[in-house]
């Protein structure tokens, strides 16, 4: 039987090449289909490469550290006897993006009989395939249908050329479950140790993965986007309060309450008035794009690198969804779970330093967006309110904004009125 020559298939939507991060085979290791084979690292995540099939590992082709086209192969398998040998077009040409997998309880749920099934929609979704012909569907939505505990050739296919997707694999668990499944994330990304060998006067660290990624992202942004920064202090000290009184009422409720959703609603109310700060500039069409959705990112600190993770429709949710959410898509980020829809199509930046210290800082903007928001610790200081000096809780916020598609004064406006919602949190309601 002939070698099989897999090559990278498409991660997701945009994603033109990905680095080698990890290999978990080597040449001679035999694996079984959907054994894990590769971590690969693009510009949103880092994701495990799935075998197409049972046999052989015969040759590695990608050096890890390299950087590969999708489509490039990355080793050649020996099939085991009697295997399916996938078509290049099962995992290279338009496969699907990584979408939510459904954790083994939900699974378990749909094949013991703990949910009713609606044997309707199952009919609806259910397809009969002729014999010996396989679902086309790319190494991730199979192995999401194996998670779920459905048989993935039963499952009819709504993507080009009748491929099976993973919102078919959904919505077939979800009928046979009897209802919406949870989801799970992806492994964890890798990180590459700093140590210091006998004798050694400097270490030297291969720039890839997670850091060649920030780093690219971050000289493209300040090679491209005209920066300018606007400061201004605020005095919290009723926001102070206000959680104050909120976070133990909240915590019952198993949210956690930072200051975090407060600023992320006043951003909102203020995006809504200048929205040329909700946006990004397409420097390949020579175009200002305004969004008119809110999808908020929010940077976090990891052990592997700062990940911003983003928040969807945050107009829409309420203040605990937010904190729901932000402490969701903060908890995946730093345990190196982020999933692909939680690092992509981001409107506008927060990044906060204010548990680590200083006074401020002049955050790069996440290019392509058209700026981002700094927020930083909060400090007890003399205050003159009504011409007398009293002790207040005092907070800096800094905004950086690409001054080619806004001007300062745009800035400004934007952070007087967060600062005025933020001095006065009651206001928030009468914003939203």
């Amino acid at each position: 039987m002939s070698l099989f020559e897999f090559p990278l298939p498409d991660i997701g939507e945009g994603v033109a090449e990905g680095e080698v991060v990890e290999w978990k085979v080597k040449a001679g290791d035999v694996v079984a289909e959907d054994d894990i084979l590769c971590e690969v690292m693009t510009d949103k995540a880092t994701v495990e490469i799935p075998s197409p099939l049972p046999g052989t590992v015969k040759e590695i082709r990608a050096e890890e550290g390299a950087v590969t086209p999708v489509g490039a192969i990355l080793l050649t398998i020996e099939p085991a006897e009697g295997a399916h040998i996938p078509t290049v077009a099962q995992h290279g040409d338009h496969a699907d993006a990584p979408a939510p997998a459904e954790e083994p309880a939900a699974a378990a749920a749909a094949t013991t009989g703990d949910a009713v099934a609606d044997a309707g929609a199952l009919a609806a979704l259910e397809t009969q395939r002729p014999e010996g012909q396989r679902a086309l569907a790319t190494p991730y939505t199979r192995k999401l249908a194996r998670e779920a505990g459905v048989d993935i050739e039963r499952i009819a296919g709504s993507g080009e050329a009748g491929r099976v997707t993973p919102a078919d694999v959904e919505a077939y668990a979800a009928a046979a479950a009897g209802g919406p499944a949870p989801t799970a994330a992806p492994a964890p990304v890798s990180i590459q140790a700093v140590a210091r060998g006998p004798g050694e006067l400097e270490t030297r660290i291969p720039i890839r993965g997670l850091r060649k990624k920030i780093s690219e992202k971050m000289h493209a942004s300040k090679a491209t986007a005209a920066h300018f920064t606007y400061v201004d202090e605020i005095d919290v000290t009723d926001l102070v309060k206000l959680r104050r009184e909120l976070k133990t009422e909240v915590a019952e409720l198993g949210v956690k309450l930072t200051y975090l959703p407060f600023i992320m609603k006043a951003v909102i109310a203020a995006l809504r008035r200048f929205p040329t700060l909700n946006g990004l500039t397409d420097d390949a069409r020579q175009e200002f794009v305004v969004k008119h959705y809110f999808n908020l990112g929010v940077a976090v600190d990891t052990d592997n690198g700062l990940i911003v993770p983003v928040v969807k429709n945050v107009d829409q949710l309420s203040m605990l969804d937010i904190a729901r959410e932000v402490t969701r898509v903060a908890t995946d980020a730093r345990n190196g779970r982020s999933k692909l829809e939680d690092l992509q199509d981001g409107t506008f930046t927060i990044t906060n330093a204010g548990n680590i210290g200083g006074l401020f800082a002049t955050p790069i903007i996440n290019y392509p967006e058209a700026a981002i928001l700094g927020v930083h610790a909060i400090k007890q200081k003399p205050w003159v309110v009504d011409g007398e000096i009293v002790i207040r809780d005092i907070m800096y916020l800094s905004i950086s904004i690409d001054h080619r598609m806004n001007d300062g004064a745009t800035g400004a406006y934007f952070m007087n009125h967060v600062v005025a919602l933020l001095q006065d949190p009651r206001r928030l309601m009468l914003e939203l």
